[in-house]
């Protein structure tokens, strides 16, 4: 049909026909595309020419295009499904972590094909395994827009039906962390395959990496791995656990991109120390503090601590690092919003950024009620200095990490 082989599910499952429909209907693509209608005027025009299921498919897979534009750098011609948009790999991110694979890989719970594009630019062969017969479709159409298609073999089954083939294997999961119809699962042992399935897969193949959300309860869930946890522009997007021959040092890793910067040790390697505020302040990268690495990082960069329970660092100087993000303070004030006024008042600031880890702030409201009588960019920041809360005035220092 499309590849060599192709499962014979493609020809019997009713997505999939949907898709070769609109495989077939590039030119309802475009004209939605370049539609300047209201969606429903469009699709009312539409349905005069075309079937209403297809209207309704071609409609809502233009809409995704658009959003996967800030995933994918060629999303306006990608086959995507909303859901496997949502938890699919960042392309800056599935290239990262594609570096370390080589040879013949597995790609279980391919979705609609993030990391399976990625590890086909590094690899000789990507087996693509899905469950869902129109997800192994999306991802071979998807990797042949991006010129790998070739290198990428669709198989539509359960991770447990392949068990055996993967033993001995390079292999990536991406377990679903959105089962049934609920929201986004937060614990491993919601995920689909299970935690039991996951333990298993590390100890029988010979490497890999299991893709987990950040906010993952991934602490002590698996042993003998190194645990990467990933940001891209200054977001948290990926922990992934990396085992076998593919497994780092470790046991935890930070890496920022598109820097590339990486950090990797234990948590309890150093203890930073704790001093006052001085003259920057330092928002660390959610990769480091989710990998418990902030204290190594602010012994590498020569910075302290606010309080032992605050992620802010400070030091005298900026540094060079896209791991943190400077701020050169302006003044310290205490948590008064009287005195927090009288100090805008009298700055340069027009427009405030207000920025709190864990201090309950309203920020949207505060900033309605505070005076900005200037033109220039300033930031309010609540931190935890010296057990205490206080208010920090500050700008940007532009170059560090945004």
């Amino acid at each position: 049909m499309l590849v060599p082989h192709a499962p014979a599910e493609w020809s019997t499952d009713p997505e999939c026909a949907l898709v070769v429909r609109l495989l077939k209907s590039q030119s309802l693509l475009n004209e939605i595309a370049g539609s300047q209608l209201s969606e429903m005027a469009l699709q009312t025009t539409l349905r005069k020419q075309y079937p209403d299921d297809l209207v309704r498919a071609a409609v809502a897979l233009v809409e995704l295009r658009r959003r996967a534009a800030a995933k994918f750098t060629r999303a306006d011609r990608m086959w995507l499904e909303r859901q496997g948009l949502e938890q699919a790999t960042s392309e800056p991110v599935a290239r990262h972590k594609a570096q370390r694979f080589r040879g013949h890989v597995w790609d279980l719970c391919c979705g609609i094909g993030g990391d399976t594009i990625a590890l086909a630019e590094h690899c000789e062969e990507v087996v693509a395994i899905d469950r869902a017969p129109a997800a192994t479709l999306r991802t071979v159409l998807n990797a042949q827009v991006y010129g790998v298609g070739d290198r990428v073999r669709p198989v539509c089954a359960s991770v447990e039906a392949v068990w055996q083939d993967v033993a001995g294997q390079l292999v990536h999961i991406d377990p679903d962390r959105r089962p049934g119809s609920g929201g986004r699962a937060m614990k491993i042992e919601d995920y689909v395959p299970s935690l039991d399935v996951l333990r298993t897969l590390q100890q029988t193949a010979r490497g890999g990496a299991i893709k987990l959300g950040p906010a993952s309860n991934f602490g002590g869930k698996f042993p003998d791995v190194e645990i990467e946890l990933v940001s891209l522009h200054g977001e948290c997007k990926e922990a992934t656990v990396w085992f076998g021959e593919l497994a780092g040092a470790g046991p935890f890793r930070a890496t920022a991109l598109p820097s590339g910067e990486t950090l990797a040790g234990h948590p309890l390697e150093v203890a930073a120390e704790v001093r006052p505020l001085e003259r920057y302040l330092f928002d660390p990268d959610p990769a480091i503090v989710r990998a418990g690495l902030l204290d190594l990082l602010a012994v590498q960069l020569g910075l302290s601590r606010l309080d032992a329970a605050e992620e802010y660092l400070t030091g005298p100087q900026t540094v060079a690092s896209p791991f943190v993000q400077a701020f050169a303070v302006e003044a310290e004030l205490p948590n008064n919003e009287r005195q927090i006024r009288e100090a805008l008042r009298k700055s340069s600031f027009g427009e405030l950024e207000i920025k709190c880890r864990h201090v309950p702030i309203n920020a949207d409201a505060l900033r309605r009620r505070l005076p900005l009588p200037g033109n220039e960019p300033g930031v309010l920041l609540f931190a935890r200095i010296g057990e205490k809360t206080r208010a920090v005035l500050a700008r940007r220092v532009r170059g560090s990490q945004e």
